[in-house]
């Protein structure tokens, strides 16, 4: 509990909670949550106010066993997996595989995201062309509607022709986003098929 309320900075904390603190575990969390070397400097923050100093010697060699767990590559491949950022924050003996994992998993990110975002897309500019349908039908009937004058009609027909035209556009990106689709669909499968762990 104490780690935990020193991991938060609380600035809140107690002079016993602070004296209490084991702060190599302190520095274990913060490593194996890949947080930068500074973060030190939140729970120092926290414990000054109460006039207790941190033990940076214990907290840096808690870090330094923490991040030999954050580091390793199939942790890497995973926050590349789930978009996370990297701090750089590893050590470079342990970097040189901790990095191309973290780095193949983003890409499995990217390959997801432009897949989902497409969707969207396509979601969105579906409706948009409903809308301009039903302004085209509500157009056509005020167009042989007995209650509409003569300039109500040729407002109509005016408008009918811009939504066609709107229509005409939206319809030529519907399709345009279906090929990229199609496109990124295959070019994540093509990426899942030569990386089975990412399955």
């Amino acid at each position: 509990m104490l780690a935990v309320l020193a991991v938060g900075g609380c600035s809140s904390m107690s002079k016993t909670e602070c004296l209490a603190t084991d702060w190599r575990s302190v520095g274990y969390e913060d490593g194996v949550a890949g947080y930068p070397g500074d973060r030190i400097a939140y729970h120092r923050k926290a414990c000054a106010k109460q006039g207790v100093r941190a033990d940076l010697t214990a907290y840096q060699e808690g870090r330094s066993q923490g991040l030999k767990e954050y580091c390793q590559p199939a942790n890497g491949y995973r926050l590349g997996e789930n978009g996370a950022t990297y701090r750089g924050v590893c050590p470079a003996n342990l970097e040189r595989q901790f990095l191309p994992a973290f780095e193949e998993g983003h890409e499995l990110y990217t390959l997801r995201a432009r897949v989902t975002d497409t969707d969207s897309r396509l979601a969105y500019k579906r409706r948009e062309l409903d809308r301009v349908k039903h302004g085209i039908v509500a157009n056509s009937a005020d167009v042989v509607s007995d209650e509409s004058t003569k300039e109500d009609r040729a407002d109509a027909l005016v408008d009918t022709a811009e939504l066609a035209e709107r229509a005409g556009r939206i319809k030529e990106e519907i399709r345009q986003l279906e090929r990229d689709k199609v496109r990124y669909q295959r070019d994540l499968e093509d990426y899942l098929a030569r990386q089975p762990q990412a399955m």
